[in-house]
Order: C-alpha cells, then structure tokens, then sequence
C-alpha cells in the first residue's frame, strides 16, 4: 500500500460525514492523509489517557491493546501520551486497522520508520487536520486533533484522565455529545464514572 497524500475536502467523497454530525461548525475544512483510506469505513474505537497514569492502569492498558489486537478491533487515536504509545507498539504488532492521528501536519512529514510495513500492508491510516505550515503540536492543535478522534470513533476509551485535568474536560465535551465513553473500572476513575463513562466490560465495542 502507498503511503500516497490524499486532500479531503468535504466535497471529497471519502471525507468522514461524522465530522459534521459530532463537530458542526468546528468540523475540519480539510483533512490530509496518508494510508488505506477505506480503514475510514470501519467502526473504531479511539483510545485515551492522560500523560500522568498510574502504574495500575498502566498494566491494565498494556493488557487492553493485547486484547483489542486478538480481537483484530479497529483502533483510532493520537498514540502522544506514554501510556497511548505504549499501547500502540502493542498495536503494531497485529494485523488490526490504524489510524493515527498527530497534533501536527503529516505534509512533507518523514514517516516514521515503525509505520512503513504497516502502511505497506493496507492497515494504517496517518490522518491529520492541519496543513504544511502547522508542523509542531500545541495545545490548542492537540485538543483539535482529540476532538477529530473522538468524532471519527464509534466508541470513546479513555484509560485514564487526572481530575481536573484536559483530558477530563474533554471526556466531558465527548459524554455532552451523547457518544458512548467508557473507562477502566478503578478508583483512579472515579471521576470519570461518576461524569458518567460506563465502565468497560469484556466485548464491550
């Protein structure tokens, strides 16, 4: 599979309509990608943390992207968090579908050398909301890029999100939307099921 760039313009027929329907006015004017654009078709679910994660959960995530590869799931997300990362070199290992998402332009950007054979393959997906001059993540880009994820997720996974924390206000944007979001069952997200995430059962999709 080429790693060939796509412009996706609304008026594209493989621009994602669930960006309209979640972001309304926010929605992407365009987006870049690089990869399989039919892994777009496929319901994924987009997986979350926030940077600080405690060791419990940290196993627990390890554990969850093993299953989601047996499981051959398609997975969404930005993969910038240690804990995301973590769970994403687990991801690679499989045969399952990928998008990644950076906070950043992927126009002219080196593709990192772990991405190729899966690009190759058919079953990674590089997407990105920002265009050639927007070559570094801010906050404001990485939030951008979050809410993309999200939109373009069937279901929301979020390992972990500290309290009062961006990851915790944006778990509550997600559940305001109506779009289902579950978390792991553990003390260190009590505030997120007490937001309302539904706890995460086995085959839960």
């Amino acid at each position: 599979m080429s790693a060939d760039q796509h412009n996706l313009t609304p008026e594209h027929p493989a621009y994602p309509h669930a960006l309209r329907q979640w972001l309304g006015e926010r929605a992407p004017s365009a987006l870049v990608a690089r990869g399989n654009l039919a892994i777009l078709e496929q319901p994924a679910l987009a997986l979350f943390s926030s940077g600080q994660c405690p060791a419990a959960l940290i196993l627990r995530a390890n554990g969850l992207a093993e299953q989601l590869r047996q499981e051959g799931r398609a997975v969404i997300g930005g993969f910038h968090s240690p804990v995301e990362r973590e769970c994403l070199t687990v991801l690679l290992r499989g045969n399952q579908p990928l998008i990644v998402c950076p906070a950043r332009s992927i126009e002219n950007w080196r593709i990192p050398s772990e991405y190729r054979r899966p690009l190759r393959d058919g079953r990674l997906l590089l997407l990105s909301p920002f265009g050639a001059t927007q070559r570094r993540m801010t906050e404001e880009t990485a939030l951008t890029r979050n809410l993309v994820v999200a939109a373009l997720a069937k279901t929301v996974l979020v390992i972990h999100a500290a309290p009062g924390g961006k990851t915790e206000a944006f778990c509550r944007e997600v559940l305001a939307w109506g779009k289902p979001l579950h978390t792991l069952a553990s003390e260190h997200n009590a505030n997120l099921i007490a937001m309302g995430a539904q706890v995460r059962r086995a085959g839960v999709n």
